[in-house]
């Protein structure tokens, strides 16, 4: 991996991470994160996205396949699929350090119909692939904006659209360019997915969903469950209990009060779904959170990040 990558990345999450190891850039959709120690396990719903991993070690799992990222690797997620990942190799003196980058479907659009190529049927929704030298030259210079704000504003759309350019044309291209194919059934589904990430609090209306992807309510069930692996009421419960668990381990909300947060009308059930999901009862989990963070000079909330 270019080691002057890493220098500057390294030098921005240490002055921009949050406590959870985030560090949010004025560029929409980049965001760099670090992590100083191992993780637990993390559950996320991620949006399509890449992940340039610039040092450490990561696991991530989605249905039946598992794969390890590290130093020279970018992970490519193109669908909202439920992965549960874990940092498995970080520290003080070598953090775990990722670059993410949001894929942007309509630069997809415009930049695929440019390349004339044809649609392709490779649906596999979580990929693994070296870096691209191309890719790390314009994460680069993406970097290097921000150390001269007034230049952001001006130059980071063009250069966001060439990484794009630059994966579209490399090994994840396949997989990236259905994104983009208008009024393809992924993007189709994207847009009820969209619908349900803001509205995940309220009681699931299929049909309303089916009309926002423009497909009648058996069709939608069906592309829904093909794209993201989950049905429906599987994929709001999934956002609920990620919602959830956020709520009380970084915000210290009670288990009753996030249940009811999220949607929740019964505690027991969503006591007994939280378990199911996460291992241990809520409340046992959110003490068990706090003592870690009290006893470890470095821990954070950083298991219930959402971000690669």
């Amino acid at each position: 991996m270019n080691n002057p990558l890493l220098d500057i990345v390294l030098r921005y999450v240490n002055t921009h991470a949050d406590d959870a190891g985030l560090a949010h850039t004025p560029i929409p959709g980049l965001t760099v994160i670090r992590a100083l120690e191992p993780s637990a396990l993390m559950h996320a719903i991620c949006s399509p996205l890449v992940c340039l991993v610039l040092q450490g070690i990561k696991d991530v799992a989605v249905e039946t396949r598992s794969l390890r990222f590290q130093a020279g690797d970018s992970l490519l997620i193109t669908a909202d699929v439920p992965t549960v990942s874990q940092i498995v190799q970080a520290s003080p003196e070598a953090p775990y350090l990722s670059l993410v980058v949001n894929l942007d479907a309509a630069v997809i659009a415009d930049l695929t119909t440019q390349m004339e190529h044809a649609p392709l049927a490779d649906d596999a929704p979580v990929r693994l692939e070296p870096t691209d030298r191309e890719v790390v030259d314009v994460a680069m210079r993406l970097m290097r904006l921000l150390d001269r704000p007034e230049s952001v504003p001006v130059l980071h759309a063009q250069l966001i659209r060439e990484l794009h350019y630059w994966l579209l044309a490399g090994k994840h291209g396949e997989a990236i360019r259905r994104l983009g194919w208008p009024d393809s059934h992924a993007q189709r589904v994207a847009r009820a997915v969209a619908r349900m990430r803001t509205d995940f609090a309220q009681p699931l209306q299929l049909k309303r969903l089916a009309g926002i992807a423009g497909m009648s309510t058996s069709s939608f069930h069906q592309h829904f469950r093909n794209v993201t692996s989950l049905s429906p009421l599987q994929f709001q419960k999934q956002l609920r209990l990620i919602e959830a668990r956020r709520l009380m381990l970084a915000e210290g909300m009670t288990a009753s009060g996030a249940a009811f947060a999220v949607g929740y009308e019964s505690v027991p059930q969503f006591t007994r779904e939280y378990r199911r999901m996460f291992g241990m009862p809520p409340a046992r989990e959110a003490g068990v959170t706090r003592h870690r963070l009290q006893s470890a000079p470095h821990a954070s909330a950083q298991g219930v990040q959402a971000l690669l």
